[in-house]
């Protein structure tokens, strides 16, 4: 028997249960995981509350996102054995596996095992957060050393991991945040130059930053009318990546920008890398070679205990972390 949380309607936080229930043991190709940490993400919180890509299955788990240690492997499973601190990436549907438990099973291939110096803690931070931004800076948007890359609300937990990985490859990153709260922070996380767009004129303070270059990416989770000023920023040939809708207006395109500068505008899913064993083989190599290195250090904003799951989510949703959100248990 293992504590896990399900939830057996959409809602807020408040629909989140614990109960105990009995965990099969590993298939063929799976893993069995006594969990140490998770770290809770958005794509969680917009399932459990009924906006999300697929519709849950009733009772329905959540979790995709976890580090701990190896309890059983399938009988298919050669390179992993009990014991192993491990981690594990999103690479799987929610109606497929739950990762929110003491006791869990994952498929073999989204599991990766951490390096040594991480705690669970920082491991469960690290996997999901720096998957996403490696995605499409590096194996879609081709990033270089001395480029240009916006990234909008920077505070966030990819956010950071893309200010990270830009620097590690020797571009510039420039961070995008509403207000001048967090200007600290970005600059101490590695920002080049922080922007915040509430308070200046956005096409402006790119020109500046740029040196008039533009931007060559834009990685954008929030869309919108704000999109507009973005996209006048950037440079010719540059691509402008939307990772999610956190504005869930229309992104608000200038079209001459867009035939002038033969701009890319595309919406991106960590899927693309994670569905993809070639792609996520190699992400899973820049980023263990990072976090080896200590060029690529998670970010953690508040620690909850497991039986504040709901606590947890509602701190999640009131979108002031800076950081990864994570759940011990």
């Amino acid at each position: 028997m293992s504590n896990i949380v399900i939830f057996k309607q959409t809602g807020g936080p408040e629909v989140l249960e614990i109960i105990s229930a009995d965990v099969p043991a590993p298939g063929a190709d799976e893993i069995q995981i006594r969990v140490r940490a998770l770290g809770l993400n958005r794509a969680e919180s917009m399932y459990r509350s009924g906006a999300y890509l697929i519709e849950p299955e009733y009772p329905a788990k959540l979790g995709y996102e976890a580090a701990g240690v190896v309890e059983a492997v399938g009988k298919d499973v050669t390179d992993f054995a009990p014991g192993d601190a491990v981690s594990v990436i999103p690479a799987f549907a929610f109606s497929e596996y739950g990762l929110y438990g003491e006791l869990v099973n994952a498929p073999a291939r989204a599991v990766v095992k951490h390096p040594q110096q991480l705690s669970f803690e920082d491991a469960a931070a690290s996997w999901m957060m720096f998957v996403t931004a490696w995605g499409a800076l590096i194996e879609l948007g081709h990033l270089s050393a001395g480029q240009n890359v916006v990234i909008r609300a920077a505070s966030s937990s990819v956010g950071i991991a893309a200010i990270q990985i830009a620097n590690q490859i020797g571009a510039c990153p420039i961070a995008l945040t509403r207000t001048n709260a967090k200007r600290e922070m970005l600059l101490n996380a590695g920002a080049a130059v922080v922007i915040a767009t509430d308070e200046c004129d956005v096409l402006g303070a790119l020109n500046e930053a740029t040196a008039g270059q533009g931007a060559h990416i834009v990685f954008d989770p929030v869309g919108g009318e704000g999109a507009a000023d973005i996209i006048r920023g950037m440079a010719f040939e540059g691509t402008y990546f939307q990772y999610g809708a956190l504005d869930s207006g229309n992104l608000s395109v200038p079209v001459m920008d867009l035939l002038g500068k033969h701009l890319t505008l595309r919406g991106y899913e960590l899927f693309e890398i994670t569905l993809d064993d070639v792609k996520l083989e190699r992400a899973k190599q820049f980023i263990s070679d990072g976090l080896n290195r200590g060029s690529l250090r998670p970010v953690i904003d508040r620690v909850f205990p497991f039986a504040d799951i709901v606590e947890a989510h509602r701190y999640l949703e009131a979108n002031g972390q800076t950081g990864k959100i994570i759940v011990t248990v």
